[in-house]
C-alpha cells in the first residue's frame, strides 16, 4: 500500500518533474541531453551482458573509479553501465571513461514503474551495483521481481538521515529488503541500515580513500600557482547557498577591524591570503560573482585563465573537475556544507592530498570520517565564519604545524584503503569469477 500511494504521489509530480526537468536544462546544458532516458526510452539496447553500477552524482562517481577499475579488469566479458542523475556526474563518467567501448553511460530513469521496467528490458543487466544511499522502491521492487542481484555497495546514512527515513519505514523497508546485500562504510552506519531493513551487511570501509589521482591536476595546479605568485591561499571547497556571504563578510571584518587596530593593514594588497571560492554547484557561480560586487572585493573568474592582478583578494572557481588542482594549490582548506547545516562534504581529497583542513560545525554526512581526521590531526573544527578566518590566519603563519596536519591527513587516508578489494570478494559471491557471459 506505502509502495503505491508513493507511485500515485509521482503522477501527481509528473508536471512539477517536466518543468524542473527543463529548467534545469536552461540553467545547465547537461541537463538537456537525452532526457527521454529519464522515462526509460533508450535508443538502443544492449547486446552485450552488462555489469550495472548508478552513481547518482559527481563525488559518488569519482569514488566508484577504483572499484570499475577492478571491474573491467576482473570481468572482461562484461560491459559496465554507468547510471547517473545528475549532470555533473554524467559528465565526469563520460570524461573519465571516454573512447572505452567496455563502459556505456545514460541517465537513470524516474522510479516509475513502467520507466524502471523499460530499463530493465533495455539492459538485462547480470547484477547490479548502487553506490551510497540510493533507494528506489520501485526500482528495487522490479529488481526483485526479476531476481535481479542488486548491492547497495560504499553505502552510509547518518543518524539525521535515519530519523528521517524512520517516517518512511513502510515504503522503504521492503526496499532496503531487496538488496541481496549491503557493504557499509562504518559500523555506526551498519547498524543504522539494518535498522531501516537491510538484510545481509557487511562492513567494506570507504572507496573514497582510494579515488585515483587525476592525471592533470598537477598541470593545472602549476599554471594556478604561476597565476597566484608567492601569496598564501585559502581555499573555501564546495561552498553551499548562504556560506559564501558568511566567509566574505568575515573577511571584511578582518580588513575593519585591522585598520581600527592600527594594525598592518589588511586591506593592502597580499595582506590577507588569497581566498578562493569553489562554489558546490556550477548553478550559482553567477551568485557568487553578484555577491563579490556587492562587497566591494577586487576578484577574477578562475575561468578567465589569466594571472591574478596583484589587487586580487577572491579568486572564484568557476571550472568543473578541478577540485584536485585546487587542492594542489592552496596552503589551508575550509571543506563546505559545514558553517551551515548542509551536513558538509568529502574532506577525504583535501586529506589525501596532504593539506590541512578546517572544517564547520555541521558535518552530520560525513560523521566519522570528520571525527577521525580531528582525532588523527589532520582537520580542526571552526565554530563560524569569524572563527574561521582566525584559524586560517593562526595557521597561515605556523608552517611547521600546516606540516604536522598535512602528514596527518595523508596518513589517516593511507589507513582506511583497501575497500574496492573487498567490496571485490562480496560482489564475487553473486556474479563468479569462473562464470563466463555465455554461460549465464
Amino acid at each position: 500500500m506505502a509502495r503505491r500511494l508513493y507511485t500515485l504521489l509521482l503522477w501527481l509530480l509528473l508536471p512539477w518533474l517536466l518543468c524542473r526537468l527543463w529548467w534545469r536544462g536552461r540553467q545547465e546544458a547537461g541537463y538537456a541531453v537525452a532526457p527521454w532516458q529519464r522515462f526509460g526510452c533508450y535508443a538502443e539496447a544492449e547486446s552485450r551482458p552488462l555489469i550495472w553500477l548508478h552513481a547518482v552524482s559527481l563525488g559518488e562517481m569519482r569514488a566508484a573509479e577504483p572499484l570499475l577499475q577492478q571491474l573491467l579488469t576482473t570481468y572482461p566479458g562484461y560491459r559496465l553501465l554507468l547510471s547517473c542523475m545528475t549532470a555533473t556526474g554524467r559528465e565526469a563518467a563520460l570524461q573519465r571513461f571516454a573512447g572505452q567501448a567496455a563502459v556505456r553511460v545514460v541517465w537513470l530513469p524516474y522510479d516509475y514503474p513502467f520507466a524502471v521496467k523499460r530499463f530493465l528490458d533495455t539492459f538485462q543487466p547480470a547484477i547490479g551495483l548502487i553506490m551510497e544511499t540510493e533507494i528506489w522502491p520501485n526500482l528495487m521492487q522490479a529488481c526483485s521481481a526479476r531476481r535481479l542481484p542488486v548491492l547497495l555497495v560504499n553505502a552510509r546514512l547518518s543518524e539525521r538521515s535515519a530519523r528521517r527515513y524512520q517516517w518512511l519505514r513502510h515504503l522503504l523497508r521492503p526496499a532496503m529488503q531487496a538488496f541481496s546485500a549491503v557493504s557499509a562504510q562504518s559500523a555506526a552506519d551498519a547498524e543504522r541500515l539494518q535498522a531501516l531493513g537491510a538484510p545481509e551487511v557487511e562492513l567494506g570501509g570507504n572507496l573514497k580513500f582510494e579515488m585515483p589521482e587525476n592525471p592533470l591536476a598537477a598541470t593545472i595546479a602549476v599554471r594556478l600557482r604561476q597565476y597566484i605568485g608567492t601569496r598564501p591561499v585559502l581555499l573555501a571547497a564546495s561552498t553551499r547557498e548562504g556560506e559564501e556571504a558568511l566567509i566574505l563578510d568575515a573577511m571584511l571584518h578582518v580588513m575593519s577591524k585591522s585598520a581600527a587596530d592600527r594594525s598592518p593593514d589588511m586591506t593592502l594588497p597580499g595582506a590577507l591570503p588569497l581566498l578562493v571560492i569553489v562554489p558546490r554547484h556550477p548553478t550559482r557561480f553567477d551568485n557568487v560573482e553578484a555577491l563579490l560586487r556587492t562587497r566591494g572585493l577586487r576578484w577574477q573568474r578562475r575561468s578567465a585563465d589569466q594571472p591574478l592582478a596583484e589587487d586580487c583578494q577572491v579568486l572564484l572557481g568557476d571550472s568543473m573537475g578541478e577540485m584536485a588542482a585546487y587542492f594542489r594549490t592552496c596552503d589551508l582548506a575550509f571543506i563546505g556544507g559545514s558553517l551551515l547545516p548542509f551536513g558538509g562534504q568529502n574532506l577525504i581529497e583535501a586529506c589525501a592530498a596532504g593539506v590541512p583542513v578546517l572544517l564547520g560545525p555541521h558535518t552530520y554526512n560525513f560523521s566519522q570520517v570528520s571525527v577521525q581526521a580531528l582525532q588523527d590531526g589532520a582537520a580542526r573544527r571552526v565554530d563560524d565564519a569569524g572563527d574561521l578566518w582566525q584559524q586560517a590566519l593562526q595557521l597561515l603563519q605556523d608552517p611547521v604545524q600546516r606540516q604536522h596536519m598535512g602528514q596527518a591527513g595523508i596518513r589517516f587516508c593511507a589507513a582506511h584503503q583497501g575497500a574496492s578489494g573487498r567490496l571485490m570478494r562480496l560482489i564475487a559471491r553473486y556474479l563468479p569469477l569462473s562464470c563466463s557471459p555465455a554461460e549465464r
